[in-house]
């Protein structure tokens, strides 16, 4: 990886962290406010005013203080593209905007730097909990400013685990039914949380012991991966090679149940029949 000074990482947090926080803020002004809910072509793939009020403060912090830094944003596409820099943002705005629109206090402002593609930085801020999560590669991970660690649950059996399904989840036979049910019945639980960021963020507090998911892009995950694995756990593909972000799919978990959730992974075979039942609604 390119090398950065710990100086910088620590100057990209607290920027990452002033976005994050500006973000929130942004967030909870729109809570049960909405007036314009819009999808943006895939079922279920919603964007508000919320998510575009809230992106605008971020990249207004970011181009203050790093204005030649590439940025990567979920509703404003690649900004200052630079294909020979190392360093690019990797942003979400309002990470679970399903959750938002439904009034479901579960989402979260995502704040990710990636370095030669891996997570180096990130900031996620849940605004409903007032929970801010930070981390820096080698600076380890926060939680409100204290220091975290993941869990020590060192069995599959005595784990509680969180997952998501994906927009193209009505089409494609890879959607994570399987899974879901089959790692119900082998751990005390499965949640399904809908936002992405804060699923990893409590694998690096504890609160949850493992989370695996496909389907995601580079902002869902930027700012958690760094968050889990300074917490001193683990994060790789499924079959626990090296992790791509680029790749949509991710296991990241305290690092003691890693090996068994993979092994369980990549034994679960598709609900390759399942189809839903149709019902004509009034």
């Amino acid at each position: 990886m390119t090398a950065v000074s710990d100086h910088d990482l620590q100057r990209y947090l607290e920027v990452a962290t002033e976005a994050a926080l500006a973000a929130g803020a942004v967030l909870q002004t729109y809570w049960g406010k909405l007036e314009h809910i819009e999808q943006k072509g895939r079922p279920g793939d919603l964007v508000t005013e919320a998510d575009k009020a809230a992106e605008a403060v971020v990249l207004d912090v970011l181009t203050r203080h790093l204005p030649d830094h590439p940025i990567l944003a979920e509703e404003s596409g690649s900004l200052r593209a630079a294909s020979d820099s190392p360093l690019l943002w990797a942003i979400d705005p309002l990470d679970g905007t399903t959750n938002y629109t439904h009034q479901y206090p579960f989402s979260a402002v995502s704040i990710g730097l990636l370095i030669d593609g891996h997570p180096a930085v990130g900031a996620i801020f849940d605004p409903f909990r007032e929970d801010l999560f930070r981390a820096a590669k080698g600076q380890g991970a926060t939680l409100n400013r204290r220091s975290i660690r993941v869990s020590t649950t060192d069995k599959l059996a005595n784990s509680l685990l969180v997952t998501g399904f994906a927009y193209d989840r009505h089409e494609r036979v890879d959607n994570n039914y399987a899974e879901f049910c089959h790692l119900t019945h082998l751990t005390q639980g499965v949640r399904r949380g809908g936002a992405a960021s804060l699923d990893l963020a409590y694998v690096a507090c504890g609160r949850l012991d493992g989370y695996w998911e496909r389907g995601l892009s580079p902002w869902d995950m930027a700012a958690g991966v760094v968050l889990v694995e300074e917490a001193g756990g683990h994060v790789t593909a499924y079959d626990e090679t090296d992790f791509d972000i680029q790749s949509g799919r991710i296991l990241a978990t305290n690092g003691r149940i890693h090996t068994i959730l993979s092994q369980v992974l990549e034994q679960v075979q598709p609900l390759a029949n399942f189809q839903p039942i149709a019902i004509a609604e009034p």
